[in-house]
């Protein structure tokens, strides 16, 4: 049976505060939610959620190596870097990153920033999930916290480039 051929007659709705959620390492401090993914959709090809960065907060530059993925600013401003280039962002922004294509995320403003992201093929919510800690919605954001020391092993596993 194909990735596609799993999902047939398959449907999944996730509210917010659905699903799983983990807080997020240095420097991006914040939490990702992972909301459509194989797990759940029984579609193997693609996977969506939320990743929260926040105030003062990045994700460090890097690429996909396998991974196609496209992100939009749902809420807060900031800017990304693609391959050496500033983009500033707000909500509705969005940006396709094919393979290879570095970049990074930062948070320039006094909110959360909130983007969504769709990758393809799935996989991102496994990266969150590994070098991340279990979060419940509403509770205070912990202590922030290191990177696991085999954050770069991970990455290359996940099909990630550190840069």
């Amino acid at each position: 049976m194909s990735g596609s051929e799993g999902c047939r007659g398959h449907a999944v709705v996730m509210q917010p505060g659905e699903g799983p959620s983990f807080w997020q390492p240095m420097p991006a401090n914040g939490h990702a939610e992972p909301k459509l993914y194989p797990g759940n959709t029984k579609f193997n090809d693609v996977s969506m959620g939320y990743q929260t960065i926040a105030v003062g907060s990045h994700v460090r530059e890097h690429s996909h190596a396998d991974q196609v993925e496209l992100q939009i600013c749902f809420r807060g401003k900031g800017h990304l870097m693609v391959d050496g280039k500033r983009h500033d962002i707000g909500p509705g922004s969005a940006c396709f990153l094919g393979y290879d294509v570095k970049h990074a995320i930062y948070n320039d403003g006094d909110d959360d920033l909130v983007m969504m992201w769709v990758i393809t093929p799935a996989g991102l919510e496994d990266f969150f999930e590994t070098i991340g800690r279990p979060r419940t919605g509403g509770e205070p954001a912990p202590e922030p916290f290191e990177r696991p020391t085999d954050v770069v092993a991970i990455e290359r596993s996940m099909g990630m480039n550190d840069t």
